[in-house]
């Protein structure tokens, strides 16, 4: 699994219309080393395995490191143009401004781009796609590019999909309560760095004392997150609204296809590694039961129930981690509107709510290339 020689044709290329390929098609993971990169290599040694060369390519700092894939040590190549000769299918997990400089290129050598970053979902021209919703939305992408919705939006958007079918989505207000690991491994570490400096102490019982044992270890956080909830996402936007709240807005009503649905999120950092969870109040067309929305949900794929607060069962972030499902719990028919359910989701942020989702957009556009 070495890089292919430069400018050897990729597969989408080389099959004419209507030609069945005889090759698998070649892979580029962009980003691989990162923490969504190392989590979609284990994904990919997981899975059917439908690749030919499965190449990976980060910074020029991490080039010529080795990572492991479906049970082979692979060395990374720094990122360039010839970085995607021969590639059909590219996987990107960079930085938004790095990936809209890169994913062009990456499109123009004749990959099909999977992007994990902002910078084209909300391009009218580029398809936002979660397969087991909007799966047949992957066919039609003119820029060659298909995103993958933010990892907040991926945490919900699988279960309301499938109630949403039923009975007609008209509404929808959100909490979130988003893991460290949220924006990145710089997340994750800071969390740990902080836990470490409140543990074992009486901290967290008098105004500012968090604040000054953690001191300048905030990192990409506003406030101190150990002993605390944040109550913020992303960046400041118009009006007081933050950029991870915007997202759930405009990417709900993309994936679902209702450009008018109202939406209001609240984004909340918590003091979680990884796992995002949500707290839904989802308004439908039609009155709801919870023992329709339970049979609904237990046969939606990627969706796991787990209800019965009598038992102490409903989701949490520790018991969802590292697991691919929407996990959903304390389903409720709104005591004040028989249209509207209550309920609570949580989703491994890393897994579906990022590498998972690429993986399986990549596995569609397989079966198109293959086809």
């Amino acid at each position: 699994m070495i890089p292919a020689e430069a400018g050897r044709p990729s597969l989408a290329d080389t099959a004419g219309a209507g030609a069945r390929p005889a090759a698998k098609p070649h892979l580029a993971v962009v980003g691989a080393t990162g923490a969504v990169g190392r989590v979609l290599l284990g994904i990919l040694s997981e899975r059917a395995d439908v690749w030919g060369e499965i190449r990976l390519i980060a910074s020029a700092r991490s080039a010529g490191r080795k990572l492991t894939v479906r049970g082979e040590e692979v060395e990374v190549v720094a990122l360039s143009e010839d970085a995607f000769d021969g590639i059909d299918v590219a996987m990107f997990d960079l930085p938004d401004e790095v990936a809209a400089q890169w994913v062009p290129v990456g499109v123009s050598k004749g990959a099909v781009v999977v992007d994990n970053s902002g910078a084209f979902r909300g391009d009218p021209e580029v398809p936002l796609v979660v397969p087991e919703v909007n799966g047949c939305a992957a066919r039609m992408r003119p820029r060659g590019i298909i995103a993958n919705p933010n990892c907040t939006t991926l945490s919900m958007i699988v279960a309301l999909g499938a109630l949403h079918a039923e009975y007609g989505l008209s509404e929808l207000v959100i909490s979130s309560y988003q893991a460290a690991s949220g924006v990145g491994q710089a997340g994750a570490e800071t969390l740990r760095a902080q836990l470490s400096a409140v543990s074992g102490t009486g901290l967290g019982a008098a105004p500012g004392d968090v604040r000054r044992a953690i001191g300048d270890t905030l990192g990409p956080f506003p406030a101190p997150l150990a002993l605390n909830v944040v109550p913020w996402a992303g960046s400041l936007q118009a009006d007081g609204w933050s950029s991870e709240e915007l997202k759930i807005r405009d990417e709900s009503r993309k994936v679902l296809g209702l450009p008018e649905l109202p939406v209001t999120a609240t984004c909340v950092r918590v003091p979680v590694l990884t796992t995002h969870s949500m707290a839904v109040h989802a308004r439908f067309e039609n009155e709801v039961t919870v023992a329709g929305a339970h049979e609904i949900l237990a046969a939606a794929p990627g969706v796991v129930l787990f209800d019965d607060p009598a038992a102490g069962e409903y989701p949490t972030p520790s018991d969802v981690v590292g697991t691919d499902p929407t996990w959903v719990g304390r389903v409720r028919r709104s005591l004040d509107d028989p249209r509207a359910l209550e309920l609570f989701v949580c989703g491994d942020n890393l897994r579906k709510g990022a590498a998972l989702n690429a993986a399986q957009i990549g596995e569609l556009v397989v079966g198109e290339l293959r086809g």
